[in-house]
C-alpha cells in the first residue's frame, strides 16, 4: 500500500513567505495608485513610487532567500521591521494630529529605507546550515 509522503513546511516559513508576498503586492499598489494614494497621505507621487520600487526589492529577496536563511534571522528581521513600522506610522500620525503636511511624507520614507535594510540585512546573513552541517557530520 503507497503512502502519501508529505513535507510539513514550518509556519514561520509560512509567515516569511507571507510578509514577502504582502511587500510584493504593497508594491503594486503603491506604484500603480502613486497619485491618488499620494494625495490621500501628503507625499508627493515620487515618493510613493519609490517606495513601491523598494518594498518589490525587499519583498523580492525576502522570498528568494526563504529556503537559504535561517527562520530565526527572518523572526528577527520581522519583527523588528514591523515594530519600526508601527512607531513610524504612530509619529507620522503625530504629526498629522499637530496640523504637519509631513506625518505622510515620514511614513512612506520609512516604506523606502526599511524593506531595503531589511534585504542588505538578510542578504549579509549567514547561509542556514544543513541539517548534515547541524549534526556535525564529517562526510558532508
Amino acid at each position: 500500500m503507497a503512502q502519501a509522503v508529505t513535507s510539513r513546511v514550518p509556519r514561520e516559513m509560512v509567515g516569511a513567505a507571507a510578509d514577502g508576498a504582502f511587500k510584493v503586492v504593497l508594491a503594486v499598489v503603491f506604484v500603480a495608485g502613486a497619485a491618488p494614494l499620494g494625495d490621500l497621505l501628503g507625499a508627493p507621487v515620487w515618493l510613493m513610487a519609490v517606495a513601491g520600487v523598494a518594498l518589490l526589492v525587499g519583498g523580492g529577496i525576502e522570498l528568494r532567500y526563504l529556503r537559504s536563511r535561517p527562520m530565526r534571522t527572518y523572526l528577527k528581521l520581522m519583527i523588528g521591521y514591523d515594530a519600526c513600522w508601527v512607531l513610524a506610522a504612530l509619529v507620522g500620525l503625530l504629526m498629522a494630529w499637530q496640523g504637519s503636511t509631513a506625518g505622510g511624507e515620514v511614513w512612506m520614507g520609512y516604506q523606502v529605507i526599511a524593506p531595503l535594510v531589511f534585504a542588505a540585512v538578510l542578504i549579509a546573513a549567514a547561509p542556514a546550515r544543513l541539517p548534515s552541517e547541524a549534526r556535525g557530520d564529517a562526510s558532508a
